[in-house]
């Protein structure tokens, strides 16, 4: 049971991080945006550290070793997301060469 709850509560907050936060933030009233992309990125960066540092927090107080694991692995992934986050964010990682292959696809096409 603990484990089911672990997962629907960590699959909630990956839905609501990554699709619902920037749903929100890049809402528009005709052609003004209600806020700006790189508070959008800091809202989603924070949510997921939030998330990491929850399921750490988790995992010292839960006493079933399958549910702490579970706990790890989860903060994990929140965390690699936040890492990849920050890696955009910095422009240390990009999809210029993403945009330039469907640019050339769809010139050959």
């Amino acid at each position: 049971m603990h484990k089911f709850l672990i997962k629907c509560v960590n699959c909630a907050l990956l839905v609501v991080i990554l699709i619902g936060i920037p749903a929100i933030t890049r809402a528009q009233f005709g052609n003004l945006q209600v806020a700006s992309a790189s508070k959008s990125r800091q809202l989603i960066f924070a949510g997921l550290i939030i998330a990491a540092v929850a399921n750490v927090l988790l995992a010292l107080f839960v006493k079933n070793r399958k549910d702490r694991i579970l706990c790890w692995e989860w903060a994990a992934v929140f965390g690699v997301l936040a890492g990849v986050e920050y890696a955009v964010a910095a422009g240390y990682f990009n999809f210029d060469w993403l945009k330039k292959f469907l640019l050339w696809l769809r010139k050959e096409v």
